[in-house]
């Protein structure tokens, strides 16, 4: 009898469908694993933008962790965003208690408009709590600013920023530069054995929504398969990288629209 890997997410659900939850079941499923849920957040949103949000209370977030961990189990879980600190160390409790050992944290904490989308306790429950065992971390250069408190002005100011995400904890950190300028889109992976470079020429298109959560997914997914994280970082950045590239071909909405998360199975 064959049996599914499996990756479970633990992050606000998106209405568009081109982030949050469903983008983490597009990309986990398009990547080989079997998805499960626990939602954190409701929101309202489409490709213009969010127009508000419920959180889930934190009872309900940690009953479905359980739900789903001591029935079906799981062999990665993606983590997304986390509104409040109430809900946040019953979750590391969770994914102690279940012994998850693959924890793939990706930070959303501040919107592409530099906005905050979490409070200062969720900000800091995170980096107490979910960082210390998280196997990567994933933040952007706005997030990586925000979480450590350092300007990050160029490639050059990545190692200090890792080093210090590292030192809250965080086995390794995928630290991703598309807010930077230049031709090439340029992530770098710091593992404490060294920093691992992925580069791709940048892409022009509007639909980049819900990159982050489909590159955290998908590192989950690849996880779960036991590949090694170098391996499973490479191949999760092929994957979203020529979603991207797929996705300019298709318009949808009248904002940022969706990568094409099933372009393999497309013709």
């Amino acid at each position: 009898m064959k049996k599914y890997k499996k990756v479970l997410s633990i992050a606000g659900s998106d209405s568009g469908g081109g982030a949050g939850i469903q983008a983490d079941i597009k990309a986990i499923s398009a990547c080989g694993c079997y998805a499960m849920t626990a939602i954190t957040a409701v929101t309202v949103q489409n490709t213009v933008g969010v127009r508000g949000f419920h959180v889930v209370p934190a009872e309900v977030v940690a009953g479905q962790i359980a739900a789903v961990l001591e029935d079906i189990g799981a062999d990665a879980v993606k983590l997304g965003m986390l509104p409040t600190d109430e809900m946040i160390v019953p979750i590391a409790e969770s994914l102690k208690k279940y012994r998850v050992r693959s924890v793939v944290m990706d930070p959303v904490m501040v919107a592409t408009s530099g906005d905050r989308l979490i409070s200062e306790a969720a900000a800091q429950a995170i980096r107490r709590h979910i960082f210390p065992l998280a196997t990567l971390v994933t933040p952007n250069v706005p997030e990586a600013e925000y979480i450590t408190g350092m300007p990050i002005r160029s490639e050059a100011d990545f190692p200090a920023a890792a080093a210090a995400l590292r030192d809250m904890g965080a086995g390794a950190v995928l630290l991703k530069a598309g807010h930077l300028d230049g031709t090439e889109l340029t992530e770098y992976l710091f593992d404490g054995n060294g920093c691992h470079t992925f580069r791709y020429p940048r892409t022009d298109t509007p639909n980049t929504h819900g990159t982050g959560c489909t590159l955290s997914s998908a590192v989950a997914a690849f996880l779960a398969q036991d590949y090694p994280l170098e391996e499973a970082v490479l191949c999760a950045e092929n994957y979203v990288h020529e979603a991207i590239v797929r996705g300019r071909e298709y318009r949808l909405g009248n904002g940022h629209g969706p990568v094409h998360h099933f372009y393999r199975f497309w013709e």
